[in-house]
């Protein structure tokens, strides 16, 4: 099956995040008390409020978009479908080296409960790591690639992570730098091509930061390969310095094909840690993380106009 895709500008602002909000941020550990989560939903709810304010501050709502979890942030979810915006869902365990859903057979109806713009997954592949780990995780993405055309309903964002194998760091001496120089787009392209082969089928590739322009433009051209002309990439920040994101993103944006970004923690971590300790306000880390999120969009679409890639 061909992929419906999506062409349209798509800036998300991503905070799915649950493992990591758990230890890192609160220092908690899995089970948590009903306390705990609903902590966790408070400090989520005050990142979407930061979109809130960055929409009507002049972010378009046609081009934004959160990505959250279920498990924190379904009051969000329902919110966002209430007002209209594109939101993303996040269907995968947190955490995990091997994709599986996070309600395993019940994954459908959690999708249906919610009826997301996206169902989202994050996915750890690297075409040279174990091999039966990497059928396996085929054959369930595929699973769900089939379930999401069939519904018609939310599309397919596919995060892909290609995480170094030891031979492969040992080929760069540790320099994890020039691993993601010099291997990682090549393993990318091997990887999508595998998914692609095996019947899984995004209509949005969520893509790490590449450096170099060309190496953006190989990962358009196999997303696109064999009659996929409506697939698009965006890229994401990975949790990367301010100034890192934005080489990437102007990077992404020159090249047809990148229709926008996901970029998380960079807008909010610092902001959200900064609240929780007491040293700001709740409306100040709102507005900050507001600010952030519109500068990479003013960033992205800057970018786009300057390269001629929106014109093409």
């Amino acid at each position: 099956m061909t992929p419906r895709g999506y062409t349209q500008p798509l800036y998300i602002l991503p905070f799915d995040h649950r493992g990591s909000f758990e230890t890192k941020m609160f220092g908690w550990h899995e089970p948590l008390t009903e306390e705990q989560t609903a902590l966790i939903a408070s400090a989520k709810h005050v990142i979407y409020e930061g979109f809130l304010k960055a929409v009507a501050d002049g972010v378009p709502k046609e081009k934004a978009a959160v990505l959250v979890d279920e498990q924190f942030g379904a009051a969000i979810l329902q919110d966002a479908a209430k007002q209209g915006f594109h939101f993303a869902m996040a269907a995968e365990k947190s955490g995990q080296d091997e994709f599986d859903f996070e309600y395993g057979e019940d994954f459908a109806r959690h999708i249906e409960a919610f009826n997301p713009t996206f169902s989202k997954v994050l996915v750890r592949y690297n075409p040279e790591a174990y091999a039966e780990l990497n059928r396996e995780q085929r054959v369930r993405l595929k699973r769900l690639s089939d379930y999401l055309q069939k519904a018609g309903k939310a599309l397919f964002m596919f995060e892909l992570l290609v995480p170094a194998e030891r031979q492969q760091l040992e080929k760069v001496d540790g320099d994890k730098k020039r691993y993601d120089r010099e291997l990682r787009p090549g393993l990318m392209i091997r990887a999508i091509e595998e998914l692609q082969n095996a019947g899984v089928e995004p209509d949005v590739w969520k893509i790490e930061g590449l450096d170099a322009r060309q190496d953006c433009e190989k990962i358009v051209a196999v997303a696109k390969r064999q009659g996929r002309s409506n697939v698009n990439c965006i890229v994401l920040g990975r949790g990367e310095d301010d100034a890192h994101v934005r080489e990437w993103l102007s990077t992404a944006a020159s090249v047809d094909g990148f229709v926008g970004f996901a970029v998380g923690r960079t807008d909010f971590w610092d902001p959200l840690v900064n609240w929780r300790a007491g040293k700001t306000s709740r409306e100040d880390a709102v507005a900050e993380m507001a600010k952030r999120y519109r500068e990479f969009v003013d960033l992205f679409e800057g970018a786009k106009k300057g390269s001629g890639a929106a014109k093409k």
